[in-house]
């Protein structure tokens, strides 16, 4: 890596910088969005969409929401011909939504391109052809003056093209294509040029698309050219400056935001970034950040795993799990103490009933891309900490553990997910903690208790107990009394020739269910002669059934520890 010599910049600052965009802290509202997956995306494949795919494809990005959807460049492929004719013939495009295609600035292509529109009702005719220092002295070995009038020649014919076809609501686009390693005095003269042959007003409009083909700079860069642009361009009232970044240098999304900043009022850009090379603008990125500043974007990403789905089905190709807003693991939290903030970031919401989204390490509400809190959100496996393992419990199967349970559960399950080296579902999760804690009768099973509570003044609170307890096969019948229900069956307890001693330490209890039916579920903890402590958990319909199974289970647990039976 000793030839960075041979690298220099390639791209140019405007005359006149003025800065103006840095001076914005937010965008303030969405900018027009065109889809171009059909092309530029369908141009990256290995194996590009057959037509049905195409057409399947086009139906998603309708449903999202796009309202200009680039179909492709029907002059330079049968496939993408043979697209758009059967898209305006059989009648697939929506009245409010506009088919983009794309022309080089040469007569036999311009007039391919408008001959397959005949009978579309709206459609974006995009006019290119590179300015770049470049492509003029490699590629092209032309001049300025005739790299200009090759921008010219197409603008007129498009005009003579256009009238031909009286029935179809035209817009023109002109790409100055490789922008970025263009002059951008140069740039704005040959766009002035086409601007001056279209003269679009605000009621007939154009775009002039400012394209990152080739990224080059730093964003900062990028923005200042954009916003020279903006203020230099012939008719700006009547021109949407539209950009098309792409990702060379891994900034494609930053380029799309700074870009609007600087004036930009459209985005053109393809789903998850898919492009040639390193791809293009993430639209989904892009327009997910301005909604979590508020911003109300015209797109539909509600069902995000449905959008990914179609998509690797249509492309073949991956959304990778760390992919913003649309990675399997991007809202996962197996880290402890994020899974500890988001779980009480998520009860403060509720006891605040705030609407406003707060909670730390999530920018967004998951539910708003349509994925889960459970299995999305909080994620076990052997970094995971106590309130991670209590959030899934209490959201999925409405156990609230008390606070002083958390941490024993929390590390049995980090133990069990790290001797398994693998991540641990919620219903794993549930079935571990049954098995370790929920109704343990064995070996001892109290299969009746009957209480009688005969004093209750603020000094006293007795009870008595008639106990049926097995244990072993064995059934006993015993009689207690104590200053509670779990006292006076502790006291029932001692009088079996099982040396059955422990200290009642604290229980805790709530609902599981909701209704008349409902399931409680009760926490006890006792503790042994040294103080330590041992949970049990019950469930039943009856919280006095579901408390004394919890108590039962609790001395279940600490005989497999101290055999007293």
């Amino acid at each position: 890596m000793d030839n960075a010599k041979k690298y220099q910049p390639g791209y140019y600052n405007p005359p006149e910088t003025t800065y103006d965009w840095v001076k914005k802290d937010h965008i303030e509202k969405a900018p027009y969005w065109c889809s171009v997956d059909l092309r530029d995306g369908n141009q990256a494949l290995v194996v590009p969409m057959s037509l049905e795919e195409k057409l399947a494809f086009f139906k998603v990005l309708v449903d999202i929401g796009f309202k200009e959807i680039e179909v492709g460049f029907p002059a330079a492929s049968e496939t993408e011909f043979e697209f758009l004719r059967t898209l305006i013939e059989k009648d697939m495009i929506p009245d409010d939504v506009t088919v983009q295609v794309l022309t080089q600035s040469r007569a036999h292509i311009i007039d391919k391109t408008f001959a397959a529109l005949q009978g579309a009702k709206n459609a974006v005719v995009h006019l290119y052809n590179s300015t770049s220092v470049a492509q003029r002295e490699q590629v092209f070995r032309k001049s300025k003056e005739e790299i200009k009038q090759i921008a010219i020649d197409g603008a007129k014919l498009m005009n003579e093209y256009a009238a031909k076809y009286p029935g179809t609501n035209f817009v023109f686009e002109y790409s100055p294509e490789s922008f970025t390693g263009t002059e951008p005095e140069y740039a704005l003269e040959v766009s002035n040029a086409v601007i001056d042959i279209w003269n679009p007003t605000p009621d007939h409009p154009m775009i002039l698309n400012l394209p990152a083909t080739v990224e080059m700079s730093l964003p900062h860069i990028y923005a200042n050219q954009v916003e020279y642009m903006h203020k230099n361009i012939h008719n700006r009232d009547g021109v949407r400056i539209s950009l098309h970044p792409h990702n060379d240098r891994g900034t494609g999304v930053a380029d799309a935001e700074l870009g609007i900043l600087a004036g930009a009022d459209r985005i053109e850009g393809t789903l998850f970034g898919n492009g040639e090379r390193t791809g293009n603008a993430d639209i989904i990125t892009i327009a997910m950040n301005m909604y979590t500043h508020g911003v109300e974007t015209g797109l539909d990403f509600s069902n995000m795993p449905a959008i990914v789905e179609a998509y690797e089905e249509f492309t073949g190709m991956t959304v990778g799990p760390r992919q913003p807003y649309a990675g399997e693991l991007v809202f996962a939290a197996f880290s402890g103490s994020h899974q500890d903030a988001i779980s009480k970031g998520m009860n403060w919401r509720k006891e605040k009933n705030l609407h406003r989204w707060t909670v730390p390490y999530l920018p967004i509400d998951p539910h708003d891309v349509g994925r889960r809190y459970d299995g999305d959100v909080i994620r076990i496996n052997s970094q995971s900490g106590k309130g991670g393992v209590a959030y899934i419990l209490k959201q999925n199967f409405g156990f609230d553990l008390p606070k002083d349970m958390r941490s024993e559960v929390g590390y049995m399950m980090k133990d069990i997910s790290d001797k398994h080296h693998e991540e641990l579902s919620p219903q794993e999760i549930l079935d571990y903690f049954a098995a370790e804690y929920i109704n343990d009768f064995s070996p001892l099973d109290i299969t009746d208790a009957t209480f009688n509570h005969y004093s209750s003044t603020k000094e006293e609170n007795l009870y008595n107990v008639k106990v049926r307890a097995v244990i072993h096969g064995e059934v006993f019948h015993l009689d207690g009394e104590g200053n509670g229900r779990l006292d006076a069956i502790r006291d029932a307890l001692t009088k079996t020739k099982y040396d059955i001693q422990y200290d009642f330490i604290t229980y805790a209890e709530n609902a599981l269910t909701v209704g008349s039916k409902s399931k409680a579920a009760s926490y006890v903890c006792i503790a042994d002669e040294t103080g330590k402590k041992y949970w049990g958990v019950g469930t039943q319909p009856d919280i006095i059934l579901a408390t004394v199974n919890a108590l039962v289970s609790a001395i279940n647990r600490m005989n497999k520890e101290k055999k007293f039976m």
